[in-house]
């Protein structure tokens, strides 16, 4: 009966000390995440299997209103919310640009990345924005009052959702 205590006694610590290197093991992966090239926000994503501008705007232009389509591309950020980092406009090409906003407001990016490529991971969709929706955006980005004044239709526009973003170091 003795033995069996010490057998018990032995089991426990062995799996406990292999629970303690699997953890350890999850913080040498997370580690490796932020010492690559890229600094992460929202949801962990990859680099791999990523569009580039001119097939992301392909994709937009298959889209009509309401259609979404789940995607990765690298764009580069033309503005950003200068009151949170709530959202970031991003180049198309061909004079076209979507808005991407963050999957359940749960991140922000850094105010100052504009002219910046980063790598975005989300869905792709075509919506209208209603004219007071427009005016909040054109106040985030420090319009003046006059141009705030000029917004008096809804716009269709080119939407993008993100769950996650990989900004280059």
């Amino acid at each position: 009966m003795k033995y069996a205590y010490i057998l018990l006694l032995i089991a426990f610590f062995s799996c406990k000390n292999e629970t303690s290197q699997a953890q350890n093991t999850d913080e040498v992966s997370e580690s490796e995440v932020e010492s690559s090239k890229y600094k992460s926000f929202g949801a962990l994503i990859t680099d791999e299997n990523v569009l580039e501008t001119e097939k992301l705007a392909a994709n937009y232009s298959d889209l009509k209103l309401n259609d979404t389509i789940n995607l990765k591309a690298k764009v580069k950020v033309l503005d950003v919310c200068q009151a949170k980092g709530c959202w970031m406009i991003v180049d198309l090409g061909n004079d076209e640009t979507a808005r991407v906003k963050f999957k359940d407001y749960a991140f922000f990016m850094p105010k100052d990345i504009k002219g910046q490529e980063v790598i975005i991971n989300g869905k792709a969709f075509v919506n209208e924005m209603p004219v007071d929706e427009l005016k909040h955006y054109a106040e985030d980005a420090g319009k003046s009052e006059e141009e705030i004044a000029a917004i008096t239709t809804p716009e269709r526009t080119f939407s993008f959702e993100a769950d996650g973003v990989l900004l280059e170091k």
